[in-house]
């Protein structure tokens, strides 16, 4: 795999290595296009910082830091400096206004809260029953494809839902169809892999390759030398080949 896009720093808080151990890592992974996009930074009004993203205080250390290591390495690999951010329909434009402003180049959408993560949010990732809880995170996600803003979206099957699957198969097959129809590609991340969580989810990709959704993968890199782990990437392409997933390979990325 010549590309990652899914790509963390030491300002999130909860990953580790410098921004240039990252650029060798990838370079030496053989990888050509790489996309860095730590978690966006974001206040919320009552000044609560979540604690798992780019301060806002170190935003613009975050955008100098990569541009002089793509200047650097410029006949090496091309580098694309962006943020992973979610769709918080009461903030989102305030977030996306200061993307923009502090120089962010594109976005990978990873809705880790549905509604918002304060003070009233949900968080996806943990196991649910409810109903209400998975669709709206459907519903977030596919009002966020609907922008145009976001290049692709990772971990898609973050909500580990343990309801009626008949539930989830009709909320999965929204998600995916919405994919397809609307050329945003869903990512198979290979952090989940690593950490041998929930996802990527046999159910949900299953339902992926039925309706031909477009399909990418992120590394979803935390540390650098996850840009050279092949067993993951292994697995994932195990699961490609398994579903006859519509794999496209490295993702248009949008501008915004």
């Amino acid at each position: 795999m010549d590309y990652n896009f899914h790509t963390h720093t030491t300002r999130c808080r909860h990953a580790t290595d410098s921004d240039e151990d990252y650029v060798k890592c990838a370079i030496e992974a053989g990888i050509k296009y790489l996309g860095f996009s730590d978690h966006a930074p974001f206040l919320f009004p009552d000044g609560y910082d979540d604690g798992y993203r780019v301060p806002v205080s170190e935003a613009a250390d975050y955008i100098e830091s990569i541009r002089n290591l793509r200047k650097k390495y410029k006949d090496q690999i091309k580098i694309t400096i962006g943020f992973e951010m979610e769709y918080y329909p009461r903030y989102f434009e305030e977030m996306l206004k200061f993307a923009r402003n502090i120089g962010a180049e594109y976005l990978i959408l990873g809705q880790h809260f549905i509604l918002s993560e304060h003070p009233d949010g949900k968080g996806s990732i943990g196991p649910t029953d409810s109903e209400e809880h998975l669709k709206t995170y459907v519903d977030e996600v596919i009002t966020a494809m609907k922008t145009g803003l976001f290049s692709y979206i990772a971990h898609p099957d973050l909500v580990c839902f343990t309801g009626d699957e008949d539930v989830y198969l009709r909320e999965a097959k929204r998600l995916c169809l919405a994919s397809r129809d609307l050329d945003i590609p869903l990512e198979i991340n290979l952090l989940g892999i690593r950490g041998s969580r929930h996802y990527p989810s046999d159910r949900f990709f299953s339902i992926a390759g039925k309706v031909g959704a477009p399909v990418t993968i992120g590394v979803d890199a935390h540390a650098s030398n996850d840009l050279l782990n092949k067993e993951t990437l292994n697995i994932a392409m195990k699961l490609i080949k398994k579903h006859n997933l519509n794999y496209i390979g490295i993702p248009k990325i949008r501008k915004i």
